[in-house]
């Protein structure tokens, strides 16, 4: 019995020296180097959001298309110098991405308390966190512990991100080669919840699809102009005709009532492998809620830089 006993406690002690080794983020990454890392993030998002609600979704959008690229490194927040092309201008981002100048001052007040300690991507990740909870959505634990890329790529940014004009199938390839299923690729769809979208992404969807309800169609119409107009590509609609600044299930509600701006949101709900799950989401913020902040935890864990790769930067917009 002593000797199975001793057997017993020798594997419990590697399987745990196993899972330390193996874990990456952790909850509690700065308890010491920084423990009001997240009071910090909390109050500057606050303040940016009391300014410009829209702001939220920009920020949540920021980490969306970071983590989609090469992982969640802040590579998204890199300018593009005269020997270095980053990925602000690729197709997907080019006059869309926004929010720089916001992780730009919390990560100035990150570093007035907690110098060279705290990177860009988890601050990012943080941000967007704080957003959702600031708008009325999830709470989540952020597993922390990331540092930054020190390079980008704007191929991978204009391949792995997911435009507007996907079909479903595109879509849940475009998620499953993140490592995210179709049950997260609807879930995390779910953050068009809040935020606004430029007439030229949702243009051929409200001309040229028939998914779409008529009279919704007409009211964009409106301050969007056919193609053969030459104008409007910047005017803005929101993602959520329902409650556009607030984080709750709105957004689903409209793909029943086929209200989805995007032709991709409208994918979800068109008579595929996603319709009973939106159906679901749009009777239960409850349930999406819960599918949310499990899938950005799940999306947070994209292939992060730890250890002694990549860097903390000192300015989220160039490499040390």
């Amino acid at each position: 019995m002593a000797s199975m006993m001793k057997q017993f406690v020798i594997f419990a002690l590697l399987s745990l020296l196993a899972c330390t080794t193996n874990a990456q983020l952790s909850t509690f990454f700065y308890s010491r180097t920084c423990s009001n890392v997240q009071i910090i993030v909390r109050n500057t998002i606050r303040q940016a959001i009391s300014r410009e609600p829209r702001m939220g979704a920009s920020i949540l959008r920021l980490f969306f298309h970071d983590c989609f690229v090469n992982g969640c490194d802040a590579s998204i927040l890199l300018d593009d110098t005269t020997s270095f092309t980053g990925e602000k201008n690729a197709f997907p981002n080019r006059n869309s991405i926004r929010g720089f100048e916001v992780i730009d001052t919390i990560k100035s007040n990150v570093e007035a308390t907690c110098t060279g300690t705290v990177s860009c991507a988890d601050i990012l990740a943080l941000a967007a966190q704080e957003a959702v909870v600031l708008l009325g959505g999830p709470s989540w634990r952020v597993p922390l512990g990331r540092r930054d890329a020190t390079t980008a790529s704007q191929t991978a940014a204009n391949t792995n991100l997911p435009p507007s004009t996907a079909n479903l199938s595109t879509l849940i390839t475009l998620f499953a080669a993140q490592g995210l299923n179709a049950r997260d690729m609807t879930a995390l769809s779910g953050a068009h919840t809040i935020g606004q979208a430029r007439c030229t992404t949702f243009r051929d969807h409200i001309y040229n699809d028939t998914n779409i309800d008529p009279t919704f169609a007409t009211t964009r119409k409106a301050t969007c102009p056919g193609p053969a107009s030459g104008t409007g590509d910047d005017n803005l609609a929101p993602l959520d005709v329902i409650s556009p600044n607030r984080f709750d299930n709105g957004y689903f509600q409209d793909l029943v009532a086929r209200r989805g701006l995007l032709h991709s949101d409208q994918e979800l709900f068109n008579g595929g492998s996603q319709d009973r799950l939106v159906r679901m989401y749009s009777s239960s913020f409850r349930a999406f809620a819960n599918d949310f902040a499990n899938a950005m935890v799940k999306m947070g864990n994209i292939s992060p830089l730890t250890g002694s790769n990549g860097e903390i930067r000192k300015n989220c917009r160039l490499i040390n």
